[in-house]
């Protein structure tokens, strides 16, 4: 039982943070259905797999920044300090989604280059958070045992490493979504058939900040 917790208790930030990179993925707001929209208006199927690349990489700045902004501060707070910090941080941009997020999306044409497509793709990412959500499970990989605050010297490593999962976890997720919806579904399910993951990002966003604001 022992061997099984800390198994679990070693896995578990990294497989929160690759879900997190698949949830991405799947949500057209971060970039799949932009790419398919793209290739559909100029007719070429290699116009969605090179628009995925620049959405990917805008993606990846955003929740770098997120994450470089979350080392700083976690190295100057004590950890519980930095867990009620992120905790009120994580629980603010929830309502400010519920109450503006939907109001202030950043818009592309479909004349837009990749330089444009990474632009936005950085906006979109933090405007929704992305980075943020990363911080509760980069909690335990950056700390280093006995200290009270983050060594970000020390932690750099392992937030790269994290960054490179979940941004490899989101390019694989919308690389497959943009393809199938491009070659076999179209886009006319989206009317009826998916889930608005905006809403149960939003959540996800609160019950974490809660989360880390009471334990």
């Amino acid at each position: 039982m022992q061997t099984w917790t800390a198994t679990w208790n070693a896995w578990w930030p990294w497989l929160t943070i690759a879900a997190l990179g698949l949830f991405h993925g799947l949500n057209p707001a971060m970039g799949w259905l932009f790419a398919v929209a793209l290739g559909l208006h100029r007719g070429q199927r290699r116009v969605v797999l090179w628009s995925l690349v620049p959405i990917a990489l805008g993606h990846a700045a955003a929740v770098a920044l997120a994450v470089g902004v979350a080392l700083w501060l976690g190295s100057v707070l004590p950890h519980t300090g930095f867990a009620r910090v992120a905790g009120a941080v994580l629980l603010g941009w929830a309502i400010w989604h519920v109450a503006r997020g939907h109001r202030m999306r950043p818009r592309v044409g479909m004349r837009a280059g990749m330089l444009g497509l990474a632009g936005w793709s950085f906006l979109m990412a933090g405007m929704h958070g992305a980075g943020l959500m990363l911080v509760p499970a980069l909690m335990p990989i950056c700390a280093t045992p006995g200290a009270t605050q983050f060594d970000a010297a020390g932690a750099l490593g392992p937030a790269m490493l994290a960054l490179g999962l979940h941004t490899a976890a989101m390019l694989a997720a919308i690389c497959a979504v943009a393809l199938v919806v491009y070659d076999r579904v179209g886009v006319a399910f989206l009317r009826t058939g998916w889930v608005n993951l905006d809403w149960i990002w939003t959540a996800a966003l609160g019950l974490c900040g809660v989360v880390l604001l009471v334990l």
